[in-house]
């Protein structure tokens, strides 16, 4: 399911992942967490009756707030935007003048002046390098990702880093999954490199479902099937944006 939602959100258009959802024949999908609401049927939120469209959106602003602040929230190394411009945009899309942005940051107006100057800059790149990649894949019919054997993987979205550990492609994952874990899921040896940690990890993550809170004692419960060592794989999954907890490690969620 985790793996699915994934893919669907890296394959997903410009269009679709700012409105947050996508659409099939038979549903409507949030790309964030992958709920889903099927086409034709009515959904009660609160005291009033939606149809699966505006249920949809509503889902959106009340579980995530806006995609706008979920792509904020995602890891620079996935958006490219600096954590001073990252707060930059959050302030200008709240409607706030470039003075009032100055006082409450404590910088000059010409700096705020030179973080729109680079923005549009990189606004203009990112149309450029998009409309190269589409011409790029309509005149080879080959997505970037399709090599002559295999198709290289995207990482998942929650990744707290990105590096060529991640350069995986489904012929590996296959293969890797196929080394170290048994036809019950469980783990057979638990792998050294971090490209094949990854790739396990992918897997057990699969356990535990989106939108739902678990205690520690669920997580090493549902673990402890899976490996011996099951401190080390809860540890691991939330080192590498699988898992997230509370600071008193009283809750756990499967990262969105």
């Amino acid at each position: 399911m985790e793996s699915k939602a994934n893919e669907q959100f890296w394959n997903a258009s410009k269009e679709e992942i700012k409105k947050g959802y996508i659409q099939d024949s038979e549903k409507f999908q949030c790309l964030i967490c992958g709920e889903t609401f099927t086409l034709g049927r009515i959904y009660q939120v609160g005291l009033v009756f939606y149809e699966a469209k505006k249920t949809v959106e509503i889902h959106i602003k009340e579980k995530h707030n806006s995609m706008l602040e979920y792509l904020l929230n995602m890891n620079s190394t996935f958006t490219g935007i600096s954590e001073a411009q990252n707060q930059l945009i959050k302030l200008f899309s709240l409607g706030i003048s470039d003075k009032e942005i100055s006082n409450q940051l404590g910088i000059a107006t010409s700096t705020i002046r030179n973080h729109r100057f680079k923005l549009r800059e990189k606004e203009k790149q990112a149309k450029l390098f998009l409309s190269i990649m589409e011409l790029l894949s309509e005149n080879t019919d080959k997505k970037i990702n399709k090599l002559d054997k295999g198709i290289i993987c995207d990482a998942h979205k929650t990744a707290t880093t990105l590096d060529s550990r991640f350069n995986i492609t489904d012929d590996e994952k296959a293969e890797v999954i196929n080394i170290y874990m048994d036809e019950n899921g469980a783990i057979k040896k638990y792998p050294s490199k971090e490209k094949k940690k990854i790739i396990v990890l992918g897997e057990i993550i699969k356990n535990f479902k989106p939108s739902r809170d678990y205690s520690e004692k669920d997580i090493n419960l549902v673990l402890k099937r899976i490996y011996e060592d099951y401190a080390t794989i809860r540890r691991a999954l939330i080192e590498y944006g699988f898992l997230d907890r509370t600071k008193d490690c009283s809750s756990y969620w499967v990262k969105e």
